[in-house]
């Protein structure tokens, strides 16, 4: 305890000496424009992709993820295994400090683990096979486990939608039903809790107490995370138009995503770069409630494989180049290991509607009102939103469409409430390829009725593929059970594939070392 005070103390001393520094440098300052603004703030309480980027600037993980989804130690100096793979001890790297500064204690890891584990599966699955995980000594995080869990490092590395970053112990244990608001990382960047306003910006801070890895190569989120940028600002501007205007005009840095028909422009533009850093993309998901009429029936999601035309959904995301998009698209991203074709014939045929009134007539539909949620503007759900909406009205879907801001949806999503009382039926997302190319990772295929991204399907089914994943230790069973698992995403239907997205971002000539991946930014620089 007494360490801690004398590192805070320590921390404030540096804090008054900040100004001085500053006022005799030019600081750095990058303008980023997100595809949506930032509305939940904690990385272990939800899986947004804006959410995840901000979270990387502020928090690291014990693990990183290289360009191959290979896990890499990150906070830690490395591992040691024993016991036939039941006996792991992580290793956390020296000198590492919370931005209050307070040092990165091994208890501080346990505590983080385990509030993460309560909503994300795939470390719910390391939780199932582990006996004890205690911390020995401040440096050590030890698993002792039931049987061996060779995924250990990718679990802990961050490989699904909610991201275990490393929080003190005393953010890690408060009220888990409630996000975290309390910024304190060890990451990067410092975020700036004044600056603040949700949904429409928010401001980091270089973290001088951060020490990134010597030695490895940067790759995706593993290896040296060197913070260059003094500042990072996250600004929304919701139509897309006034957002190239403001990058044209150098009033912006970076624009996360452009709408198909700005790639063009920008790119023959000699101050803007164009390029896809996300080579897995992400696809469109049809996200269906459970709890409630109609979707809690099967063979009405069923039904409705065969109204979905995924290239009328990528032509409305991404225009008419297919450069940008795919279709005969399943449960895994094209280019995965796990991606095939089993089944894709239910949503590559000709489209029937009327076949498919009458499979919904036979199903029990009734012309119940259909609250499909959406939101307006420009970006990738208000594309989602309108050709959704309009595929379920070609079905004969009574189809309620309630158009808010990305904020509010984000929010009424989370509640189970029955349609007409402020629930749902119906929302639109996007599954990012690097975070949903397993049975483990996939937060839309959980099947235990209350874990996973909210819509809460019942499927013992996906539970036992899902485990059979966990358990195969060779990529042949591996593909095997991923067969199995899209073949019984026809028969489940906890959402219907929209097609795959290849997101395009533009930035402007001298932002240099724009990572391959999601939206991060160490070592980014501006020339």
């Amino acid at each position: 305890m007494l360490r801690r005070d004398v590192l805070t103390l320590a921390a404030g001393a540096a804090a008054l000496a900040a100004p001085r520094l500053a006022a005799a440098q030019r600081p750095q300052t990058l303008k980023f424009v997100p595809v949506n603004g930032l509305t939940i703030l904690d990385p272990t309480f939800a899986g947004i992709p804006h959410t995840r980027s901000h979270g990387y600037l502020v928090f690291d993980t014990l693990y990183g993820l290289d360009e191959t989804f290979t896990a890499r130690p990150q906070m830690l100096d490395g591992h040691l295994v024993e016991d036939a793979g039941t006996s792991w001890d992580l290793r956390l790297r020296e000198g590492l400090l919370f931005h209050d500064g307070t040092p990165v204690l091994a208890r501080d890891a346990v505590a983080s683990i385990r509030r993460c584990a309560m909503r994300e599966g795939f470390l719910q699955a390391l939780m199932a096979a582990t006996d004890e995980l205690t911390a020995p000594n401040d440096r050590t995080i030890r698993f002792r486990l039931k049987r061996p869990f060779p995924h250990l490092p990718e679990t802990l590395a961050g490989l699904a939608t909610i991201t275990p970053v490393i929080m003190p112990e005393r953010l890690a244990t408060s009220d888990p039903a409630k996000p975290v608001s309390e910024m304190v990382g060890s990451g990067p960047y410092l975020f700036l809790a004044p600056d603040f306003v949700m949904g429409e910006r928010s401001s980091y801070e270089r973290f001088t107490g951060y020490r990134p890895r010597s030695g490895d190569q940067p790759s995706y989120t593993a290896g040296p995370k060197v913070p260059h940028l003094d500042r990072v600002e996250w600004i929304t501007i919701e139509d897309s138009a006034t957002a190239a205007s403001a990058l044209l005009a150098g009033e912006v840095d970076w624009l996360q995503a452009v709408n198909a028909d700005q790639i063009g422009p920008l790119s023959r533009h000699t101050a803007i770069r164009t390029a896809v850093t996300e080579p897995a993309g992400s696809i469109g998901i049809m996200r269906f409630n459970h709890l409630h009429p109609p979707f809690n029936n099967p063979a009405i999601r069923r039904a409705l494989l065969g109204a979905m035309d995924q290239s009328d959904a990528m032509n409305a995301l991404a225009g008419t180049d297919r450069t940008y998009w795919r279709d005969r698209v399943g449960l895994f991203h094209p280019g995965t290991p796990l991606a095939n074709d089993a089944g894709i014939e239910v949503l590559s045929t000709p489209r029937d509607y009327s076949r498919v009134k009458r499979e919904l007539a036979l199903a029990g539909y009734n012309g119940e009102r259909i609250v499909v949620l959406g939101t307006s503007g420009n970006g990738y759900i208000p594309a989602l939103s309108q050709v959704g909406a309009d595929t379920l009205r070609k079905a004969g879907l009574n189809v309620d469409l309630q158009l808010t801001d990305f904020a509010t949806m984000a929010r009424r999503v989370l509640k189970k409430d029955a349609p007409d009382t402020g629930g749902w039926n119906v929302y639109f997302t996007i599954a990012e390829g690097a975070f949903n190319s397993t049975p483990a990772t996939n937060s839309y295929i959980r099947g235990d009725g209350k874990s996973g991204s909210p819509g809460w399907p019942t499927s013992p089914s996906f539970e036992a593929l899902r485990q059979a994943w966990l358990d195969a230790d060779n990529l042949p069973d591996q593909k095997r059970i991923g067969v199995e698992a899209q073949l019984q995403l026809w028969q489940d239907v906890p959402y219907i594939p929209m097609g795959q997205w290849l997101r395009v971002t533009a930035y402007r000539q001298n932002i240099v070392n724009v990572p391959t991946g999601f939206a991060v930014f160490y070592g980014v620089q501006k020339a």
